[in-house]
């Protein structure tokens, strides 16, 4: 008997934490082999040649890194 994994579409959160380094995960892997990765905007950077070759879908979140401010706004510490 097997059992088909159904695709995770959920939005990755805080406690998603990637496989390499154990930071925030932004980027989840679906292998075309079965089973996921999750990798912080880092690796994702670092090993997206292969994970292409491996991956049978890609979910992207590391455009939320781009849409936190980098510091505080005036008046707040």
């Amino acid at each position: 008997m097997t059992t088909a994994v159904a695709p995770s579409t959920a939005s990755l959160s805080a406690e998603d934490r990637c496989d390499r380094c154990g930071a925030q995960a932004y980027l989840r892997v679906e292998l075309v082999s079965g089973g996921e990765l999750l990798f912080c905007a880092h690796h994702a950077r670092e090993h997206g040649d292969k994970l292409r070759q491996v991956a049978a879908t890609v979910h992207d979140e590391t455009h939320k890194l781009k849409d936190t401010p980098a510091t505080a706004p005036d008046g707040e510490r």
